[in-house]
């Protein structure tokens, strides 16, 4: 559909709204519920349903929340704080989220793993060949 066209009734969007009135809301979520409210609404739905149903304990859900929004490939500062807050608030201790922050933090080893041993390939190369004719 294109942005200029009128868009079809609204639908209804009870996570997103629960997740908004908790100061849950991630502003980055915003434009896409403003594209596709129906997607991110299916999305987000799909991504608290493990706490809906209960199966870990309060704390065990900060930790996890802890880990998934302080590791490298999301960073999302306003969900660390708040889901460390929460914890702090159930009983986890200073040392139980540094444990889940320390071990958070290997996670961003393996961009040493994958680029050490091609940084050293491409050095032994330029050494050996010589610079690429052409090459940007």
């Amino acid at each position: 559909m294109p942005l200029n066209q009128p868009k079809p009734s609204t639908p209804t969007t009870p996570t997103c709204d629960a997740m908004r009135e908790a100061g849950n809301w991630n502003p980055a979520w915003s434009t896409m519920a403003e594209l596709d409210a129906e997607w991110i609404e299916k999305f987000l739905s799909m991504a608290v349903h493990p706490m809906h149903k209960e199966v870990l304990d309060p704390k065990t859900v900060e930790l996890i929340s802890i880990a998934v929004d302080a590791s490298c490939t999301h960073l999302y500062a306003p969900g660390v704080r708040r889901h460390i807050r929460k914890a702090l608030e159930l009983g986890v201790s200073v040392e139980e989220v540094l444990a889940v922050l320390q071990l958070t933090s290997v996670l961003g080893i393996h961009s040493m793993a994958v680029g050490a041993p091609l940084l050293i390939e491409e050095a032994q190369k330029l050494a050996a060949e010589g610079p690429r004719q052409g090459s940007y």
